[in-house]
């Protein structure tokens, strides 16, 4: 893995494939490393023709702290973005974007395919608005446009997001594995073993909760996207499942809605998944499929 500065920050990240192929950046969503991108997947990938890009994100894995900012009261913010009142953030959505797209320049990519999952959609999204000449393709999976009239997360989930981390390694293990238990779909299998593993190389490699919080309420201070997606022309694919607790399945079909000519890929049965198994698979398919037509 290597670092580059970008955007003034340094942003750790790591690449597959052949350099020459058509670039294609992965972005990964609330409080995932780049490790949560399944080698398997990002070969599959590469395999099928792409030079593949994964990162951490600002404030999570080994890329820039923002301790300074200090950590949000995420109860406060919600009372007072009820009452209507302006919520300040260390940082926000179009800030990770900017990120993304100083990644890129820093490895000398004009254009790339544009691939995230959850918030990293949601980036993907806002990068695709704001700087269409680096975009040569969209793919937003398991995301939304930020539109506040879409139903949200079950409360039992979101409850269990917003709990704080325990600090002792298998009290967090443990607790991780149960909100993958409670965000994973019926449709597509399970691998808890897998996802244990995940989990605990994500300790291992940067235990830092704190960061979380900060990109939780630059999602929770999001802009709604639903008319600025109207002027993206680039080809689009999303994806989503019904069984999503986390990002509810009308979420992608308000960005497709929103999107013009995208093409929507409902999947029975998947929920909020990490990148992994035979759903996973078929995603890759998709996109791959998806980036060919655009190229």
């Amino acid at each position: 893995m290597t670092t580059a500065l970008a955007n003034n920050i340094q942003i750790e990240y790591e690449t597959f494939g052949d350099p020459s192929n058509a670039p294609l950046l992965l972005i990964m969503g609330l409080g995932g490393q780049l490790i949560a991108w399944d080698e398997d997947f990002c070969r599959q990938l590469a395999d099928s023709g792409h030079f593949v890009i994964i990162f951490d994100n600002r404030d999570v894995g080994l890329s820039t702290k923002f301790d300074e900012a200090g950590v949000p009261d995420i109860m406060d913010m919600v009372v007072r973005m009820m009452q209507g009142q302006t919520i300040d953030v260390p940082y926000t959505i179009n800030d990770i974007a900017e990120d993304a797209v100083g990644l890129l320049d820093a490895l000398g990519i004009e254009k790339a395919h544009i691939c995230g999952i959850s918030m990293g959609g949601m980036i993907a999204q806002t990068l695709a608005i704001h700087h269409p000449q680096r975009v040569r393709s969209l793919i937003s999976i398991y995301s939304s446009t930020g539109n506040p009239l879409l139903p949200q997360s079950r409360p039992e989930v979101l409850q269990l997001l917003l709990a704080e981390q325990p600090v002792e390694r298998e009290a967090y293990v443990e607790r991780n594995l149960v909100i993958f238990d409670a965000i994973s779909g019926s449709g597509c299998s399970y691998d808890r073993d897998y996802v244990r593993k995940v989990v605990e190389r994500s300790y291992d490699r940067a235990f830092y909760p704190q960061g979380d919080i900060r990109q939780f309420a630059a999602i929770m201070t999001q802009e709604n996207r639903k008319t600025l997606l109207g002027s993206v022309t680039v080809p689009t694919l999303v994806v989503h499942g019904t069984d999503d607790p986390l990002v509810p399945v009308e979420g992608g079909k308000d960005t497709a809605e929103a999107i013009p000519g995208a093409e929507l890929l409902i999947i029975k049965g998947m929920g909020h998944d990490l990148p992994h198994g035979e759903c996973w698979e078929r995603i890759g398919r998709a996109i791959a499929s998806h980036t060919r037509k655009a190229e």
